[in-house]
């Protein structure tokens, strides 16, 4: 399985499983389009596909590369096109730095170095003394060693114009550039004080290499969101400016859909080529359900980790493999702004519901965070909710695409919901102390007022464990504000495994709480229920034990928004 992998040659040579995407080099070529910007969520297979196209078009390419492959069918294109192009390829994944001057350093070594890979410039005979001097300053080393290149800021952002041209005269050919991930640098940039000055760099690169070159055949540009002009039209922030040439292909439209996430049929051939038929349905449902025009994709990150894992261990539990590669800060931001009714909202696509909203999928890195708006079509374009359906072409219903991604939600609620009880101690100190005083009065009215600020989880789909799981974690989060009580979940204890177990040393208090959620709404019965438990899987017997002396018994079910409380002590 190709986890991390994303050299094609690579793949091809050294016996990878690779799902076939070369459709898409038919796709832009037939489109005519000379500058084409895709905009996907992370790890959906962008990295990958630019490597591809490199190695299709490059001079010195390796038909067998592709032996077998959908483009082979179209020989058409590929006798005029494989191998005919000198290609410049870079990716500003890396270009993550704390300031501007290391962000700069960054980018002159991701253009130095791919500059390097045309040494024969140096001496080409196309090319005049002036114009082997410009290649010599692209690949100048810095003598002071305070940073790999030596080019100048003025250079650097003439880099790219400059070497599309050095090598359009050499070859006496139009030259195809591929930049991978290009808005990295400005996602961090905003995160780090230096917006404006990045923005302004990345404008005058591209501007100067993309904007009506001559040079130029076909340019590929991938990112998470398309660079707009801000709201306020501060600093002509579109560093697109001027391309009347850009061709967007966005999650949004029908061109080239299926070329980035995995289709249902590539995922039931992979399934079946490492004999995982049986997990179809598992993977279904944990990594489907995105929607990028009219494809049904899943994320391919995930499928290949997850096979990955069930060839090693046919028993491996499905898990958020996305989670690793992507930060959730939008998520807790979303949270900390949101007002009831967005929090409404979210309950309805955590309960599998779905949300109307008119998106803005041109967005400027510093427009972000300014008002909830914003925010709903960051989480649409970069994967934490998908589109099932549309009213027009910006207005769109929003789901959850998956379990993996309603996962996510869940746990960024539970650390908000406990970043929120904090802030009032006085409060959390009150609910806490009223376990071990058996006073069931006072936690059945903090808990329910805590419940009324939170995400209930009400959905009929959703198994009734899983939604007792949900209030559980609500508690055990704010039982653990007590750093003195050793607090157990699903702790083992007689014949089974309790909820929660706390044990209180100083007092020798041992309190057993079992959850219930009763689908009926019938929160009594649901409470007896839970005491019946307690008694019948004799769970108090770990507490004793433990040297517990006195035992608190605590039924609690939980419906929506209210819970009950009943407690048995001695």
């Amino acid at each position: 399985m190709p986890i991390g992998i994303e050299d094609f040659v690579k793949i091809r040579t050294e016996g990878f499983y690779y799902v076939d995407k070369t459709g898409l080099i038919k796709e832009l070529l037939e489109s005519r389009g000379k500058v084409n910007l895709f905009t996907r969520p992370r790890r959906f297979g962008k990295s990958l596909n630019m490597n591809m196209l490199k190695y299709f078009f490059e001079y010195g390419c390796d038909a067998r590369l592709f032996d077998g492959l959908a483009i082979q069918k179209e020989q058409s294109l590929c006798d005029a096109y494989m191998g005919k192009y000198p290609v410049i390829s870079i990716s500003l994944k890396d270009v993550s730095a704390g300031t501007f001057d290391s962000a700069c350093s960054m980018l002159r070594s991701i253009i130095g170095n791919e500059a390097m890979r045309f040494p024969f410039l140096k001496h080409s005979e196309q090319l005049t003394p002036e114009e082997k001097s410009r290649y010599g300053q692209l690949i100048a080393i810095d003598s002071t060693a305070r940073q790999v290149f030596a080019m100048s800021q003025e250079i650097m952002m003439d880099s790219l114009w400059i070497l599309i041209n050095l090598l359009q005269k050499h070859y006496r050919q139009k030259v195809i550039v591929l930049i991978d991930e290009y808005d990295v640098p400005l996602d961090k940039a905003q995160h780090s004080g230096y917006y404006d000055e990045m923005v302004g760099l990345i404008r005058n690169l591209f501007s100067r290499a993309l904007k009506s070159n001559p040079s130029l055949h076909l340019a590929v540009l991938t990112g998470c969101l398309r660079i707009a002009m801000s709201s306020a039209g501060r600093h002509l922030e579109s560093i697109f400016t001027g391309l009347n040439n850009l061709r967007v292909l966005s999650i949004a439209d029908v061109e080239c859909d299926e070329y980035f996430g995995f289709t249902d049929a590539e995922v039931r051939d992979m399934l079946h080529y490492y004999s995982l038929d049986d997990k179809y349905e598992l993977i279904k449902t944990w990594y489907d359900g995105y929607r990028f025009g009219n494809a049904d994709v899943y994320c391919p990150w995930d499928v290949i980790n997850y096979c990955a894992k069930l060839r090693a261990d046919p028993g491996a539990a499905p898990r958020a493999f996305w989670v690793n590669t992507s930060g959730n800060d939008i998520i807790r931001t979303f949270l900390r702004k949101a007002g009831p009714a967005a929090r409404r909202e979210l309950e309805t696509l955590i309960n599998g519901g779905s949300v109307s909203k008119k998106i803005r999928q041109e967005l400027t890195y510093r427009d972000i965070y300014q008002d909830m708006d914003n925010l709903w079509s960051v989480l649409f374009t970069t994967g934490y909710l998908t589109q099932c359906g549309s009213t027009d072409a910006r207005t769109f219903q929003l789901v959850i695409p998956n379990l993996e991604i309603r996962e996510i939600f869940t746990e960024q609620i539970y650390e908000w919901f406990q970043e929120e009880a904090r802030r009032d101690t006085p409060k959390l100190d009150a609910f806490c102390a009223a376990f071990p005083l058996a006073d069931a009065e006072t936690i059945e009215t903090l808990f329910t007022a805590y419940l009324k600020k939170t995400i209930s989880i009400r959905d009929t789909g959703v198994r009734k464990d899983k939604k007792e799981n949900f209030y559980h974690g609500i508690l055990l989060g704010l039982l653990s504000h007590r750093e003195d009580w050793i607090v157990s979940s699903n702790a083992e204890s007689g014949v089974g495994f309790s909820d929660i177990l706390i044990e209180i040393e100083d007092s020798s208090v041992g309190i057993v709480i079992e959850i219930k959620y009763p689908d009926n709404g019938n929160l009594e019965t649901g409470c007896q229920d839970a005491l019946s438990q307690i008694e019948e899987k004799e769970y108090a017997e770990h507490l004793r034990q433990n040297g517990m002396e006195t035992i608190i018994k605590y039924g609690i079910a939980c419906y929506k928004k209210t819970c009950k409380v009943i407690c048995l002590h001695p």
